[in-house]
């Protein structure tokens, strides 16, 4: 690892004056191009001249870096109007005049990333997709779909990382094999009958499956729940370009506080039910039992990519909420208040249809019998 300088100190970054009024260009989503909020003017970002790149997890010693706990702030001092703004963002706007600031990546302390895949989403189809998630949710007080309208918007550049790796694992086992007896029993009438009984034979197996992974996704920031950035999922990665400042350019990006060896270790974690799978199906038989699996990683490479979320945040009943939104497919999910009128309406209905469901019950069991009761021979007449 190489020495960084202070973070505290004034870091590289790049601002994006308009070239038709002057004031500032911003990533528009949804397009290749930056875009003056005020004029309209468009200028298109230029193809990148390389392709996003795999690198080797055993290169990760080499890469100029420093470690997550040692970077402090950066400050980024606006080209637009002079203003230091002091933040944990390698991409933010300036608090002054609201001009972008995208940090260099290489004075950022950090591994560059490699690939971004931008914003698909503008902010009002994201209100879209929000206030279709929160009319789906059938227990939500009903001015939750009012709240909605004056949220809070922040989009966001979440760091990612991917693994590939070539695995072969060797398991040991057990293969169950299905096969039917017949039982005899007594009825409750005292009756004795028969029935079909499915018993399992255990044999013994081992074996070993090989599987290659390819972009398994680890979130890099710590800063958003782990399950519902996953739950955000799956990502368009074919559709990311190699990275770009302009990409950033009015929009905010977190810089990653997961280490790629932290990261790893959980991509691990992530494969292993996936082996185990292709273990289950290696033994066959009618059900499986694996007792262990020895995993061995090969080929592993990784890359730090960043992944467009909308972060949307309102006030309801003097809490703050917030709700994910995937900036490529509008994906939604997050936090949502319960209305406890409607759950106990629900409840009390379903309470009455079991009453209902009882009382049939009942009266039908309760007329079979006094049918049987009532029920007189006829006598053979001659």
């Amino acid at each position: 690892m190489t020495n960084q300088p202070d973070q505290r100190a004034p870091v590289g970054a790049t601002t994006y004056p308009c070239g038709g009024c002057g004031a500032r260009l911003e990533f528009a989503p949804g397009e290749t191009a930056l875009r003056c909020p005020y004029c309209g003017f468009r200028q298109e970002i230029a193809a990148p001249a390389r392709q996003i790149r795999e690198i080797a997890y055993s290169d990760l010693g080499t890469l100029p870096r420093k470690p997550v706990g040692s970077i402090g702030a950066y400050v980024f001092v606006c080209q637009r109007c002079a203003a230091r703004t002091e933040t944990n963002e390698t991409a933010s706007v300036c608090q002054f005049c609201a001009a972008p600031l995208v940090i260099d990546p290489a004075a950022s302390g950090q591994i560059v990333p490699e690939g971004v895949l931008p914003f698909g989403l503008d902010r009002g189809a994201v209100r879209t997709a929000v206030r279709g998630w929160t009319s789906s949710r059938w227990f939500a007080p009903k001015a939750l779909k009012k709240v909605t309208e004056t949220e809070s918007m922040k989009s966001t550049y979440l760091p990612h990382w991917t693994y590939d790796a070539r695995t072969e694992s060797d398991y040991t086992g057990q293969r169950g094999e299905h096969y039917w007896v017949t039982e005899t029993y007594t009825d409750g009438d005292g009756n004795r009958q028969t029935r079909q009984v499915q018993r399992t034979r255990w044999y013994s197996a081992h074996g070993q499956v090989t599987r290659a992974f390819d972009d398994v996704l680890v979130p890099g920031s710590t800063v958003l729940p782990g399950k519902q950035l996953d739950d955000l999922a799956p990502w368009p990665l074919p559709q990311a370009v190699a990275y770009q400042p302009e990409f950033l350019a009015g929009h905010f990006a977190l810089r990653y506080d997961v280490e790629p060896e932290a990261g790893f270790t959980e991509a691990r974690d992530r494969m292993a039910p996936v082996i185990t799978e292709d273990c289950r199906r290696d033994i066959g038989g009618d059900v499986q039992q694996v007792t262990s699996v020895d995993t061995r990683h090969h080929d592993v490479t990784f890359k730090l990519m960043l992944l467009p979320v909308w972060i949307a945040t309102y006030i309801y009943a003097g809490r703050s909420w917030q709700i994910l939104v995937n900036g490529r497919t509008g994906e939604v999910h997050g936090e949502r208040p319960w209305s406890k009128a409607k759950i106990a309406l629900a409840v009390l209905a379903a309470l009455i249809v079991l009453a209902v469901i009882v009382y049939v019950v009942a009266a039908h069991g309760s007329s079979g019998q006094h049918a049987r009761r009532t029920a007189v021979p006829t006598p053979n007449r001659r």
